[in-house]
């Protein structure tokens, strides 16, 4: 199963994950430091909620696409690329409490896209850029050295 991804970054995580679990009638699936996502059903949609500067009005931060599997996030860099899309491609990367597979493209207003699988947990957020600066630069930065 697929589904839409929607990374907000919010001014009141707390307050933000209060009202979305009672919007979607659901808990988080993920709560960590500065962090939460929704895995929710009904519609099927991945809510991330990242935390910004204290007071902020909430943003849009990136948009994505998850997939089950590597292949697919394979395939949709192909299909992509082959389109004359400027894509990033990112290999088990850490992210979001995650180690995942992902390519990046920007739409035509600049919006930062991600096609992602997550391969497995991870304890830490990880890189500093992974989703902070999705929307100003996605593709212009270096690909994860470890990946």
């Amino acid at each position: 199963m697929s589904r839409v991804q929607l990374a907000l970054r919010v001014g009141d995580l707390p307050g933000s994950v209060g009202f979305y679990t009672k919007l979607f009638g659901t808990e988080p699936a993920k709560l960590r430091p500065g962090y939460a996502n929704f895995a929710i059903a009904e519609p099927a949609l991945k809510l991330v909620l990242l935390e910004g500067e204290p007071g902020q009005a909430t943003v849009l931060d990136h948009l994505g696409i998850e997939v089950e599997s590597t292949d697919r996030v394979d395939e949709a860099a192909r299909r992509l690329t082959g389109t004359g899309l400027e894509t990033l491609t990112e290999d088990s990367t850490t992210c979001c409490y995650a180690v995942q597979d992902k390519v990046w493209v920007h739409g035509p207003g600049q919006e930062p896209w991600e096609v992602y699988t997550v391969k497995a947990d991870s304890r830490t957020f990880g890189a500093d850029a992974c989703c902070s600066d999705a929307g100003e630069d996605a593709l212009s930065r270096p690909a994860d050295p470890q990946g």
